[in-house]
């Protein structure tokens, strides 16, 4: 395990290198220009004079190579940069929401692992069977509804419809406080319609694998001997049903990353997800930077994570990736 989490870490140095010259790049070949982003309405009528001034005070009139190497050789002394669209420094903008979106994002992976292993486990256990075919068929018309789309039925059924839950925000209009249980009654729908967004791929895999290990020979060698469906699933076909979702772990942080930032604008949750919106379109390198390479960390890690989880739970494939 620790050979393996040194090799990841060594490889994710050069990948984070590329990644960040990468945001760069594609930031300077934009079309958007930073200086009328961050002048706003005074940009124009402010004179050419003022505007290269401006330019030039937000460093973006320096080469491509010069503005990255200043920026990396800062970010590894602990400074990301001040933020120009945000007016503040990055590392204050990601402190202030990364806690919000990482309570989001876990909420939601939590209810797509329970709940996909769940209805996999029973779907698996009798495939073909009633519900098998409905959760199958849910499933399949789930991955391919777009987590906005459902976030916005959400919003439309549960908040405007029926009254039972607030549509968005992370508090009542009315209080200025952050208590529990607002948050918790705010943060019901956009985790469930984000955890719901990845729970077909998690009860797919596990169904399969489920279903594949209830044939296997020492399945059926177990049901020969007499032993309960419970103790056989539970003993035997488990164990290996699962296997193959533990990969979903980690490939799966990518498209949790993207749909969190969707459901995050859909149900105005303070995360980071209008951070980065504004970085992008206000070509913010400083903090579009940071949260690119936090968004490739998190996809890094959760890899890891996979392989590790998956080298833990079937000793026969070692730790040798």
């Amino acid at each position: 395990m620790a050979r393996m989490t040194g090799r990841r870490a060594l490889f994710a140095v050069p990948v984070l290198l590329a990644v960040t010259f990468a945001v760069f790049a594609v930031a300077d070949a934009s079309p958007f220009d930073p200086v009328k982003a961050y002048a706003g309405t005074a940009g124009l009528t402010a004179s050419q004079e003022n505007l290269d001034q401006l330019r030039a005070n937000l460093g973006v009139d320096r080469p491509l190579t010069t503005r990255w190497w200043e920026w990396l050789t800062s970010a590894l002394h602990g400074d990301l940069g001040d933020s120009s669209v945000m007016r503040q420094p990055v590392a204050d903008v990601i402190a202030e929401r990364i806690g919000w979106s990482a309570l989001l994002a876990t909420t939601a992976f939590l209810i797509a692992i329970a709940l996909g292993t769940g209805l996999g486990v029973l779907a698996g256990r009798r495939r073909g069977g009633l519900l098998d075919r409905a959760v199958s068929s849910a499933a399949y018309t789930l991955e391919a509804a777009p987590s906005f789309w459902l976030g916005l039925l959400a919003i439309w059924f549960f908040a405007l419809k029926l009254g039972a839950l607030p549509a968005g925000g992370l508090t009542d209009t009315a209080s200025d406080t952050v208590t529990f249980d607002q948050v918790a009654s705010h943060l019901v729908l956009p985790a469930l319609v984000l955890g719901i967004s990845q729970l077909p791929w998690f009860f797919l895999y596990v169904r399969q694998g489920v279903g594949d290990a209830m044939e296997e020979d020492p399945v059926r060698g177990a049901r020969a001997r007499g032993l309960r469906d419970r103790t056989v699933l539970l003993g035997h076909a488990l164990r290996s049903g699962m296997l193959p979702m533990l990969t979903l772990v980690g490939s799966r942080v990518p498209e949790l990353i993207t749909g969190a930032l969707l459901v995050e604008t859909v149900f105005s949750w303070p995360g980071i997800a209008a951070a980065t919106v504004q970085a992008a379109t206000s070509v913010d390198f400083p903090l579009l930077a940071a949260l690119t390479v936090l968004a490739t960390a998190a996809v890094l890690l959760g890899n890891l994570l996979s392989d590790l989880l998956y080298g833990l739970a079937d000793p026969r494939v070692g730790f040798d990736g």
